[in-house]
């Protein structure tokens, strides 16, 4: 005989437990579960405004450190030493050496042959030897008026010697009786007439003397110019062999041999390999903040290396300002000229401060807002911005160091307050 179910029923607490009872209970039981681990996640959906998939968004953290604030430009290397040759002089010009040639310093790269230079030259030397002659003939001159000026002088005090004794034996008579008054007088008016002759001679002697000291001198001085010039000539000729002032290499040749050129037209750019600079690019609106002195890096394989800026161009091509920046050194081995790098230009460095890294964000806003992430949900919250560098951007307010904020574009969530982040 077959039995009901009701002997497999158990009773609880004076409660019949059934199957069916039993299995709507365990559903009851799944689905509060499944509700307490979902009720988050469905309460920060139904918080948001809008949603969006997750791994569209590029995320960034707030944290607290240097801040260089800096623009990077792209240069190229240069030798810092380039001079370019030119021709001292009119005239045709050999060639010694052509582009790619080493060279080391003092090496002749070329010669000017200048047939006016040269008898110029001689002209001169001529000239100069005439002075010479001149010179040496006014001095000979001056000696031998000194020497009559001073025969004349002893002659006059000679006879004034002679006078005076004259007088006094004059004087004697006269004062003894042996004599009269009219021999005493003109022996004393005959010396008083020698003295003045005397005195006029020693003047004229003097006299003489500083005029000849005068035209001697003024010989000199024209013998020195006429020298200077002889000289300054010799110096044009030596210099029609054109010599390289660095070591290195022959990076230009302008004109071909035999050519006539004119004087100072260039004939040879030469760079100097021991020592590089880098020729950069300004953006216009950055050169104002841009000085001599300026700190910079450079990127070189990898690898930046400290810098300074040389100098900075006044003029403006095509919205951009020329540049030269030194290496703090010698700077990196194999470097070539006409190479790329990068230049970073540092135009303020800011200690310790709050920073995020930069992103579009910052453009879309105008720095004024960003959206912060917790617990899966990006909340629009309005900040304050400051120094802004290539890759970082200084928050002076409305952020905490560990905040993870949204770096991407914020223009197309149209400033929703809260925005969920879908995995």
């Amino acid at each position: 005989m077959q039995q009901d179910g009701a002997s497999t029923d158990t009773v609880v607490h004076g409660r019949l437990i059934t199957p069916g009872r039993a299995v709507a209970a365990v559903i009851a039981a799944a689905v509060l579960g499944a509700a307490a681990y979902y009720y988050p996640a469905f309460t920060r959906w139904a918080r948001a405004d809008r949603s969006v998939d997750a791994r569209r968004l590029n995320l960034g953290e707030v944290t607290r450190g240097d801040l260089l604030r800096d623009v990077s430009v792209e240069g190229k290397i240069i030798a810092a030493d380039r001079p370019t040759l030119v021709s001292p002089a009119q005239g045709l010009v050999s060639l010694l050496a052509k582009a790619g040639d080493v060279l080391k310093k003092g090496d002749v790269l070329a010669r000017v042959e200048s047939p006016e230079l040269q008898n110029r030259l001689k002209q001169e030397q001529s000239s100069l030897q005439s002075m010479q002659s001149d010179a040496e003939r006014q001095k000979i001159a001056s000696r031998r008026a000194d020497q009559e000026n001073e025969q004349q002088v002893a002659l006059l005090e000679l006879k004034l010697t002679a006078a005076e004794r004259a007088m006094e034996r004059a004087r004697r008579l006269f004062e003894e009786g042996l004599g009269n008054s009219i021999d005493h007088e003109k022996a004393r008016d005959d010396v008083a007439v020698i003295r003045l002759e005397l005195a006029n001679a020693r003047s004229k002697a003097k006299l003489a003397r500083e005029m000849s000291d005068f035209e001697i001198r003024t010989r000199e001085l024209d013998l020195q110019r006429q020298g200077l010039k002889v000289a300054d000539l010799e110096r044009q000729v030596s210099e029609l062999s054109v010599l390289s002032p660095v070591s290195g290499l022959v990076a230009r040749v302008e004109v071909k041999d035999k050519d006539t050129v004119q004087a100072n037209q260039a004939l040879f750019s030469v760079v100097n390999l021991s020592e590089f600079e880098v020729e950069v690019q300004i953006p216009e609106n950055y050169a104002p903040e841009i000085a001599a002195d300026t700190s910079a890096s450079i990127l070189y394989e990898g690898k930046e290396y400290p810098a300074r800026v040389k100098s900075v161009s006044p003029e403006v091509e095509a919205s951009q300002v020329r540049g030269i920046v030194a290496f703090d050194g010698k700077g990196p081995a194999g470097l070539k000229q006409n190479q790329r790098v990068s230049t970073r230009l540092i135009l303020d460095a800011r200690r310790n401060v709050l920073k995020a890294p930069r992103g579009p964000f910052l453009e879309s806003t105008g720095g004024r807002q960003v959206y912060v992430v917790e617990e899966g949900v990006a909340y629009l919250r309005p900040i304050r911005t400051g120094a802004v560098s290539v890759t970082e951007v200084e928050i002076l307010e409305g952020l905490r160091p560990g905040d993870r904020i949204v770096l991407s574009d914020l223009a197309e969530y149209e400033g929703a307050s809260r925005i969920l982040l879908r995995d």
